[in-house]
């Protein structure tokens, strides 16, 4: 069309024709990683194939599991209701509405062993979207491990502990930046040394993209906030060849074909070089290894079927891009929590595109395009504008205190919404080829009673334990938190006494407050 500007999502100008640009030379598995962090990626092993999903009770949530492992995925990934997210046992007034609606409802080590009946940790790696509450939850995991006499040495799983974008987009946050930073940075140095193989962060772009952020600010401001853990932690006195080695990312998955592509194999380079600066030696500390979701609000309540070629999409970019796992979003998930035929052919479009697909059979096969070379440079340097505005603010924590990031981010929002309104931005069923009468599927509702049965079971865990061990257990952890020990000990010996979620995180807000 004469005289029409084509931009990607980020506003980034597309040209008509593309020539050699620079940055053409570089192999996979060999700094700074633009082309992928091992040399043969998929042709090793494909990436794990995981399904994000808990809801209800833990004994619910057990039965998707052992279905899901049965249908062939690889790893799982736990979604916790917004209660335990927040540090609320399912009893606690607050919580009333909200228990096992998005997510699984645990309140104390017993839930946990419910969640995980007949499943080996040693045999699987659990990602748990966990961040406010993540020490309590990754205790919770640690301690059913060595009951089910596994090496913890071997454990391997990611709990997310981001709690920067929490502030940034989120929301569940307990605790002020100080205290949360503590908390993460404790994690990191007890990890080191008990569960050296477990993903101590994942670094989350995926929330920041889901609040309304373009692919240049997800980037951007997922990468400075890794930049902060990893400053957080160089001050704690940890050596960034080690802990820099578990970080992981979870970056989302929209809809700009090649723009999201050229955003993943960016933040490789970008994040090369960012801990390379602040003194990694090792290739393993120097290397992003991410996590991708297919994104949620891109999915439309209106014909929820073409959800399932949006999926495709953009699982397909995630793996040209060159992720190390892939959550694919159930087609109905805009109405309701994924239903199990969802769930299915979620997982199979993964497998599709693995195993059918042809594109695992080389590293990087979009290398040497004009176009995702140069777009490939132009996110790298539309982020740097970003990352370096944030340092000059002093980091993340500052420029979150001083609402720049959220500011941003809903500058974006706002500007995509227009877009759809106006129509200059097309959303199939939306807002061009609609359907005077939608079709729905059947959804997934969550029973009102959980939240009685979460009750009654809390009720008689308080009356089966050991209650004076409990409240030692507790007053030391209170103690622990006013000093300046590591935390994550304490953590875990109330936990292993069936202390509850709450009654932790109540010991912490005594000391820490709240935000």
């Amino acid at each position: 069309m004469p005289g029409k500007k084509f931009t990607t999502s980020s506003g980034i100008d597309i040209k008509e024709v593309y020539t050699v640009p620079s940055g053409m030379n570089e192999l996979p598995g060999e700094f700074p990683y633009t082309r992928g962090i091992q040399k043969d990626m998929y042709r090793g092993k494909p990436w794990t194939m995981r399904q994000y999903a808990g809801f209800s009770t833990a004994k619910e949530s057990n039965k998707r599991y052992h279905y899901l492992l049965s249908q062939g995925t690889m790893g799982l990934s736990v979604a916790f209701d917004l209660p335990t997210q927040i540090g609320y046992d399912s009893d606690h007034p607050l919580a009333e509405g909200e228990v096992g609606k998005v997510g699984v409802a645990i309140d104390s080590l017993r839930d946990m062993e419910i969640l995980f009946e007949g499943i080996q940790l040693k045999d699987i790696t659990t990602s748990m979207t966990i961040n406010a509450t993540a020490s309590i939850l990754l205790a919770m995991y640690i301690a059913l491990a060595k009951k089910q006499g596994a090496d913890l040495k071997q454990l391997s799983g990611t709990i997310q502990n981001d709690i920067l974008k929490e502030y940034a987009a989120r929301g569940t946050y307990i605790y002020p930046p100080g205290p949360s930073m503590r908390l993460i940075t404790d994690i990191f140095e007890y990890c080191s040394k008990e569960v050296p193989k477990w993903n101590t962060i994942s670094i989350s772009g995926y929330h920041i993209r889901e609040a309304g952020s373009t692919a240049v600010q997800e980037l951007a401001f997922t990468l400075a906030n890794g930049k902060t853990y990893l400053k957080a932690a160089i001050e704690k006195g940890l050596d960034i060849n080690i802990f820099a080695r578990r970080l992981s990312f979870f970056f989302n998955c929209h809809n700009n074909f090649f723009e999201e592509i050229a955003k993943f194999r960016a933040a490789r380079r970008m994040w090369a070089n960012i801990t390379q600066q602040l003194g990694a030696t090792d290739p393993g500390a120097q290397k992003l290894r991410f996590h991708t979701q297919t994104g949620g609000s891109t999915l439309t309540a209106q014909q929820p079927m073409n959800n399932i070629i949006r999926v495709s999409n953009q699982a397909l970019a995630a793996v040209l891009g060159g992720t190390q796992s892939l959550h694919t979003n159930g087609y109905d998930e805009a109405l309701s929590l994924p239903t199990e035929a969802a769930a299915k052919i979620a997982l199979r479009t993964q497998q599709i595109i693995a195993f059918e697909s042809g594109v695992t059979d080389t590293v990087d096969p979009l290398a040497g395009s004009y176009f995702i070379e140069a777009l490939t440079n132009d996110l790298e340097s539309a982020a740097y504008t970003y990352i370096d505005k944030i340092d000059a603010m002093g980091g993340s924590v500052k420029a979150i205190e001083q609402d720049y990031i959220q500011q941003e981010i809903a500058a974006a929002s706002y500007q995509y919404q227009n877009d759809i309104e106006s129509g200059d931005n097309v959303i199939v069923g939306v807002n061009r080829f609609t359907e005077e009468a939608g079709v729905t599927p059947p959804v997934f509702r969550i029973d009102d009673t959980i939240r009685r049965q979460q009750r009654e079971q809390l009720n008689r865990l308080k009356q089966e334990r050991n209650n004076e061990a409990v409240a030692a257990a507790l007053k030391e952890l209170r103690e622990a938190s006013a000093g300046a020990q590591n935390l994550m000990p304490y953590i875990l010996k109330a936990v292993e006494h069936y202390a509850t979620l709450g009654e932790i995180a109540d010991e912490m807000r005594s000391i820490f407050g709240e935000y």
